[in-house]
This record gives C-alpha cells, structure tokens and sequence, in this order.
C-alpha cells in the first residue's frame, strides 16, 4: 500500500501519551496512529453533503414551482404532486422531495418552498409530520385574530 506523509501537531501531554501507548504496544507512533485512523475510518461512513445537484434543483424547480406555488392545502399539494410523479416527505425539520421510486431528490427549501412557508400559507401542519409548528400557527391566528373589536354607539 502507497503511504503519504502528513504532519500532526500534538500538544505535549499527547505526544507523550501516544509515545507511551506506543511503547507498550511495542510499535512506533506513527503505527499506533495509522491504526486509530484506520479504525476510525472503518467505523462510520463518510458523511455525504446534503445538497443535491445544482441542475437537479434548477430542473425540478422549473417543473414543480408552479405546481407547488399554486397548492392550497396539504392534500393538494399531495395531489398536484402525485400526477406529476412526486411526493414530500416529512425529515427533520423540514420536508424532502421524492420521485415515484421514493428516491431523495432535494429538500422542498431548496426550491423555494420551505416547510414553515407551506404551514403557514395552508394554516396547518403537514399531516404525520413531527414538527407541528404551534409557534407559526399561533402567530397566523393571532394575526388573523382581530382582537376585541368594540363598536361603541353614542346615543342620539
């Protein structure tokens, strides 16, 4: 296997802790720390960035904006979807894009289409979806609210 040289700058307390370990292992430093990445690295996966391609994006959001932008509710907004052949999914926070396959596409912000945009447009939180945006939704109704609207009649 080729090797590449890096450097590591560790503070002294570690350097000796590592030549000590190493010691008692009977390899050098460098082995020890190989080792540790090596395991490290077997360990967890790489992370993958979570943004999806950029034309991927600017294509569907040509397609689906309209679609998206003209949707009055969530069942709706299910349904102008489906007949295009996609879906939104509730994950973390927000919302997904899916194709027909149920294939990850992009993230419903990425679109221009938060998920809080379509809470508080359709007064309602999508529905099974963990976040339930009681913050949006009593802020819309407080806003929707007009108060304690008192007339007041003066006798003639």
């Amino acid at each position: 296997m080729e090797m590449q040289t890096i450097t590591v700058a560790l503070p002294p307390r570690v350097l000796s802790e590592l030549t000590a370990r190493a010691d008692a292992n009977d390899v050098t430093p460098g082995e020890l720390i190989r080792h540790l990445v090596q395991k490290e690295v077997s360990r967890t996966p790489a992370k993958t960035p979570n943004r999806a391609d950029e034309q991927l994006v600017a294509r569907l959001q040509r397609l689906l904006a309209p679609t998206m932008a003209s949707a009055t509710s969530w069942g709706d907004l299910r349904n102008r979807l489906s007949k295009k052949g996609y879906e939104v999914r509730p994950a973390g926070g927000g919302l997904t894009l899916h194709d027909r396959n149920g294939t990850r596409l992009c993230k419903s912000s990425e679109l221009g289409f938060a998920y809080a945009r379509f809470v508080k447009r359709f007064n309602a939180a999508m529905p099974g979806h963990p976040h339930k945006m009681q913050h949006l939704l009593a802020k819309t109704a407080a806003e929707e609210d007009p108060g304690d609207r008192f007339e007041f009649f003066e006798p003639f």
